[in-house]
């Protein structure tokens, strides 16, 4: 794959113009990753569907506009998004013209285009992929070289790739990405190693097990929406989300070095345990600043860079704290039963107290080797966590029973009140064993 550096390095200005306000944002997130070098701006139509300071000078290289494309009240009167269109090429606004349509059908395609739009694409359609490469090609016209072949999902009007072999579990292909080989599989989901062709690089590519029938049932969408919500090396980063074939896909970082749970079945000292420890709060200091419960704290969910940083990932149950109550809605019983909270446990508010006593389920095994309750059945085990003390560790490791105490409350208010506190605990814990291992030499 050959990059259109003109593209990738060009400080072009995009703007972006609808009235919904979490669209805009939306795709000023989206257009700022796919190119890092533009400015980005929004505009929000007046009232009476104007285009204010745009109606005369060039504003911008490229303009999105999402606009109503469907009836206007009146037969015999064009679509709002028509006349939209119309201003803005009689201003010479911007040389591409990118429509998103909500509403409208084939006919008013035909007339976007006829009015001066460099391409048309339904609203409902969008995904990152198809927008890039529809402004690829728009602003490849524009500056007057052929159009080179499609590095990213095209819209359906066009031909599209060749595709690849199809995926395991009768998954359709997913354009754009080349599949290696499966690296996990959940109730849900398949998470495959894949080639981003537009990136160049290998990137983990989730893909729900059940198509998708209506916006409502689009759970990776949620997740891609929670992790929007944080920009730290912490969390995962993600590069791409859409639907194919009624399958939602996400494309996101992949880590070679795998997660905490094949690091700890290799075996993980004391003092790698505390560590973990500390960046895994660190990590859930990120989550909680930025207003989220991650609510699914477990091993394979926690990945592992080269410098052994750790990176959370999977947020398809985070849910957004509600800051005037420190809590979420009501939970429902979903999560991994070996490391849910006793609030959880009973479909009770949580907080981000709860997502710490996951991580104290965590800190056990690592020390132990072993989950601090086990059972014969889910039911089993979450009772447990709800009514039964935790057991106690062995004599060489007694050092740590008043941090892993506090961490296994049953009742949240006697545990550690936030990830901050918990990293002093571990800052001075470390300090404490440097001083006595100093002392003993």
């Amino acid at each position: 794959m050959v990059p259109d550096r003109r593209m990738n390095s060009a400080a072009i200005r995009i703007l972006i113009v609808d009235r919904d306000a979490k669209y805009r944002e939306w795709l000023r997130l989206h257009l700022g990753i796919l190119y890092p070098q533009a400015t980005i701006g929004t505009l929000e139509p007046g009232g009476d569907g104007g285009l204010g300071a745009l109606s005369t000078g060039r504003a911008c290289e490229a303009l999105v506009l999402a606009a109503d494309f469907g009836s206007s009240g009146e037969e015999e009167e064009e679509p709002p998004g028509i006349k939209q269109v119309q201003i803005l090429r009689a201003s010479d606004a911007a040389p591409v013209l990118l429509v998103l349509a909500e509403g409208g059908d084939e006919l008013t395609a035909v007339s976007a285009i006829r009015a001066g739009a460099s391409d048309y694409l339904p609203k409902r359609l969008v995904t990152p992929a198809r927008l890039k490469a529809s402004l690829d090609q728009a602003l490849r016209s524009v500056e007057g070289s052929p159009p080179q072949a499609a590095e990213e999902p095209q819209p359906e009007k066009r031909a599209r790739p060749p595709r690849p072999t199809p995926l395991a579990a009768g998954h359709p292909a997913i354009t754009g990405y080349e599949i290696t080989r499966k690296l996990s599989e959940s109730e849900k989901a398949v998470v495959y190693l894949a080639e981003s062709r537009a990136r160049g690089t290998d990137v983990a590519l989730k893909v729900s097990k059940v198509p998708c029938e209506d916006r409502t049932k689009q759970a990776l969408e949620r997740e891609y929406q929670a992790i929007l919500a944080v920009h730290d090396p912490a969390v995962v980063r993600i590069f791409d989300h859409g639907i194919e074939d009624g399958y939602e896909y996400l494309a996101m970082e992949y880590f070679p070095r795998g997660d905490l749970k094949a690091r700890m079945q290799v075996g993980v000292t004391e003092s790698e345990a505390l560590r973990f420890l500390e960046r895994i709060a660190a990590a859930l200091s990120v989550v909680h600043r930025a207003g989220l419960l991650h609510r699914d704290l477990k091993p394979p969910n926690v990945m592992l860079r080269e410098n052994d940083n750790v990176v959370l990932i999977d947020f398809g149950l985070a849910r957004l704290l509600d800051v005037s109550h420190h809590s979420t809605y009501t939970g429902v019983l979903r999560g991994s039963p070996y490391y849910m909270s006793p609030e959880q446990a009973l479909g009770e508010k949580l907080d981000p107290r709860s997502d710490l006593y996951s991580l104290g389920v965590i800190f056990h095994e690592m020390l132990t080797g072993r989950k601090p309750f086990m059972g014969n059945s889910a039911m089993e085990v979450l009772q447990q966590h709800v009514n039964a003390t935790p057991p106690r560790l062995p004599p060489s490791l007694s050092g740590y029973t008043p941090l892993l105490a506090r961490l296994l409350a049953k009742q949240r208010e006697e545990r550690f009140s936030g990830a901050e506190e918990l990293i002093a605990a571990c800052v001075a814990l470390r300090s404490g064993n440097g001083r006595r291992a100093q002392s003993a030499a």
